[in-house]
């Protein structure tokens, strides 16, 4: 498709100033979308704060490719005050952000978090207030495959809800922007029920990318024993979140491996950190569900079976 340069001019928005921390594949192509329709978005750039300062992000696209002209920082305080924070980093990281965050607060400062695996939420209301707290689920395939150079595969959804509360008037304002923006954002009256529902692919996909010798979904769904395997952790990680309360859709272990059939040969992003030699989030995505559980009274055997290979294979690797 040919390339669509688009410089980042605000327009009003219900957003109004917005953070993207975490810079890597998810908030450059979250962040990339909002900038490209006009929010005024900035970016904290670590590694790729060069190349995107001096020409911008590149997006390659089934919706189009596009180069987007966006504002980008070295620090937190650069950036300044925001209305809207969308925290994209690992969960291997959060640490850091009890000082990359005061910068960015004003006293009705949402922080959107769009990490994986449980906790997330939890964390940032303990340190930054409840109050504040969104959490987004992404379902997209998109890799980072050079310095600000994302390329987006395919999907790009975005379940949206409230940490401690049902949808508010900001919840539905934030998603109607996303909307505009041309990301699918829908949102959710349980954000409990929609991490459950992202763990049903997160775990097995994520997980045995690396368990079975780091390999793509594709070569999952071709091996009938691994594709059993899958289909066996999403019905005990289904169970598991009914007995916590939360009903998922009755169809969505056939939804989900049939939609993963279509992204071909993709590495998750777990794997993708496996093979460059960077921390997996071990336990956001696979020991908290357990330990969740198990508060429960409830066990999770497969998963924790999944848990314990990784374990292995990760301390082999380091």
């Amino acid at each position: 498709m040919p390339l669509k340069s688009v410089s980042s001019v605000e327009i009003p928005s219900e957003l109004g100033r917005v953070a993207i921390i975490g810079a890597g594949a998810v908030g450059c192509y979250y962040g990339g979308r909002l900038a490209q329709h006009g929010h005024d978005v900035h970016f904290l750039m670590r590694s790729d704060y060069e190349a995107v300062s001096k020409k911008g992000l590149h997006i390659t696209s089934p919706l189009g490719d596009v180069q987007i002209h966006v504002n980008a920082h070295q620090t937190t305080a650069d950036i300044g005050p925001c209305d809207l924070v969308i925290i994209a980093m690992k969960v291997t990281s959060n640490a850091a952000l009890l000082d990359l965050l005061p910068p960015l607060l004003h006293e009705n400062t949402a922080l959107l978090t769009l990490q994986n695996g449980l906790g997330n939420e939890e964390f940032l209301a303990q340190h930054f207030g409840a109050e504040r707290v969104l959490g987004g689920l992404c379902f997209v395939c998109i890799n980072r495959i050079a310095p600000g150079v994302i390329h987006h595969i395919a999907q790009g959804r975005i379940n949206l809800g409230e940490h401690i509360r049902a949808p508010v008037p900001r919840t539905h304002q934030i998603a109607a922007e996303f909307q505009r923006s041309q990301i699918d954002c829908q949102v959710m009256e349980s954000l409990a029920a929609a991490r459950w529902q992202k763990l049903v692919w997160n775990i097995p996909f994520n997980g045995l990318s690396i368990a079975a010798g780091g390999v793509d979904t594709e070569t999952i769904l071709a091996n009938p024993t691994l594709e059993t395997r899958v289909r066996d952790l999403m019905a005990e990680i289904i169970q598991t979140a009914a007995s916590l309360g939360h009903s998922l859709p009755e169809n969505l272990i056939e939804t989900m491996v049939t939609n993963t059939r279509t992204m071909a040969a993709y590495k998750p992003s777990s794997l993708i950190d496996y093979l460059e030699r960077r921390e997996v989030e071990l336990e956001a995505i696979w020991g908290q569900p357990i330990r969740h559980a198990a508060q429960a009274g409830l066990t999770m055997p497969r998963v924790q079976e999944l848990y314990e290979e990784l374990k292995v294979k990760l301390t082999q690797s380091s």
